[in-house]
């Protein structure tokens, strides 16, 4: 039998799903235990996290790839087939890879320009420890809801906001969870985010109305997520406050601190407000960067090389040590650059090659079809819709297949169950879009762990918003509360 016979497939937003007649959901399920497995076995039973070395995620991600493709080929699965979903796959995060070596390029020529000293230095007068956290959300939530990407704002207040909590002594998780819960709130209510453009899109209905629709559970759960934080902030013991004066003081010795220095962040963010492809927004943060650091930071760039050229070179691609008299900011006055961020770009290749050969031999949707089978109940509709995209998250380690795929198998069951589309659009969105940055080998993940230099082990707890958001969505179906029928015309 030939692939065309036994396999077909429809394009969606440009992502494939792949139906395969011959793969059963046993055989799907194999490549998914054997990754889980050894993930496990690596988190619970190796020293330090490095079975394999520094890339042992990448490389168990690899032979996750080979089992599936095994696994494939005894289903009749060419290997042409695999090779082109992996390069779609690998394609699809083209930018996404650019993007990331970009900040690395920012987070290194904004510290050599005094940007994020600045940052640091004016938001430790204005932040105090008993209102940090809460804060942070509500920032982070604004950046995000104004850009429609949750990415840029990790990258730009994200940073900033890591390191003025960092020096004021709060757990470093404590804040990148912040700084998620609020920025995946944005992202969620914007009607410039793509993911939220996605989520109606793929079930059926029109954006606003998915976007209030989404109201009724996201508000709680942002509320609930303040309410904790602000607990949090009230108990914290920080040891940073008492010091704040040396703090600033040093700041203000090593860098030529001034107001001006916001104009490069301030650039950026009005360029995406502008709707300027990200890649343009953060080569021009760079660029003003480098123009800043040779008019205000001059005798950094002297300290840091004997030319001013190799300095603003080496902070764009390699490691960058500012060195102060405080150990706190010396810790947060480094970057890698560019290759800081190599170690997330490969694990995002490797997920991807992972989740291509899974897509190509069909196991993706073969898995969801299994939990839609099951789905005889309004409540296990939506139940079956969450673990679909929670696991997709998992083992397609891509955020947009965890709305397309649910979206797509999905779609005709809440249809036949006189369900109003912006029911699955609302649940697609609070189980797949805000987990992906729960999974450390998703491409979400990745990104905000490298950016925000917090690994997801350290966050996970503390990005309450991301992990409350599938459980709001559940309580809401279990109690039938506001499960909107369709309306006969």
């Amino acid at each position: 039998m030939q692939d065309g016979d036994n396999i077909s497939e429809f394009k969606a937003d440009k992502q494939n799903i792949i139906e395969n007649k011959e793969l059963n959901f046993i055989e799907a399920m194999i490549p998914v235990v054997i990754l889980m497995a050894m993930l496990a076995y690596n988190i619970f039973f190796v020293e330090d996290q490095e079975w394999f070395g520094t890339y042992t995620n990448q490389i168990i991600l690899l032979l996750g790839g080979l089992v599936s493709s095994i696994v494939g080929i005894y289903n009749k699965v060419s290997f042409g087939r695999m090779l082109t979903e992996i390069w779609e796959n690998l394609r699809s995060v083209f930018v996404p890879i650019m993007i990331l070596l970009l900040v690395g390029a920012l987070a290194g020529t904004w510290l050599i320009s005094g940007v994020i000293p600045a940052m640091v230095y004016y938001g430790l007068q204005v932040l105090s420890p008993e209102i940090f956290l809460p804060a942070s959300i509500i920032i982070s939530a604004i950046i995000s809801i104004a850009t429609g990407s949750s990415w840029t704002t990790s990258a730009t207040v994200g940073i900033a906001l890591v390191g003025i909590g960092s020096a004021l002594g709060i757990n470093p998780g404590m804040i990148a969870g912040a700084v998620i819960s609020g920025a995946y709130f944005g992202d969620k209510m914007s009607p410039l985010s793509d993911t939220t453009n996605l989520a109606p899109a793929m079930a059926g209905t029109d954006l606003f109305t998915h976007i209030k629709y989404m109201t009724i559970t996201t508000v709680p759960t942002i509320i609930i997520t303040l309410i904790v934080f602000g607990i949090i902030s009230m108990n914290i013991e920080t040891s940073g406050s008492a010091d704040i004066s040396n703090l600033l003081a040093t700041i203000n010795t090593t860098f030529n601190i001034t107001p001006w220095l916001f104009l490069v962040p301030a650039a950026v963010i009005a360029l995406i407000l502008l709707k300027t492809k990200p890649l343009i927004a953060l080569g021009a943060g760079v660029t003003m960067a480098v123009i800043f650091a040779l008019i205000f930071q001059p005798e950094i760039l002297n300290s840091l090389s004997d030319s001013k050229l190799s300095a603003i070179v080496n902070s764009i691609l390699t490691d960058t040590q500012i060195t102060t008299e405080n150990e706190k900011l010396n810790e947060l006055f480094s970057s890698g650059g560019m290759n800081g961020m190599i170690w997330t770009i490969l694990l995002i290749a490797c997920a991807m090659v992972f989740g291509g050969i899974m897509d190509a031999i069909g196991a993706l949707a073969r898995i969801t079809k299994a939990l839609l089978s099951i789905a005889s109940s309004v409540f296990g509709l939506f139940a079956s819709t969450v673990v679909s995209c929670l696991g997709l998250n998992a083992v397609a380690s891509d955020q947009y297949l965890s709305i397309v795929i649910p979206g797509k198998m999905f779609k005709k069951a809440f249809d036949d169950k006189g369900l109003a589309p912006e029911n699955l659009s609302r649940t697609l969105e609070d189980s797949g879009t805000v987990t992906s940055v729960l999974i450390p080998w998703n491409t979400c993940g990745a990104y905000q762990s490298g950016v925000l230099g917090v690994g997801v082990a350290e966050y996970f707890v503390y990005a309450i918003f991301n992990w409350l958001s599938p459980f709001t969505t559940l309580f809401f179906a279990a109690l039938n509360i506001k499960i909107r029928q369709v309306v006969s015309k």
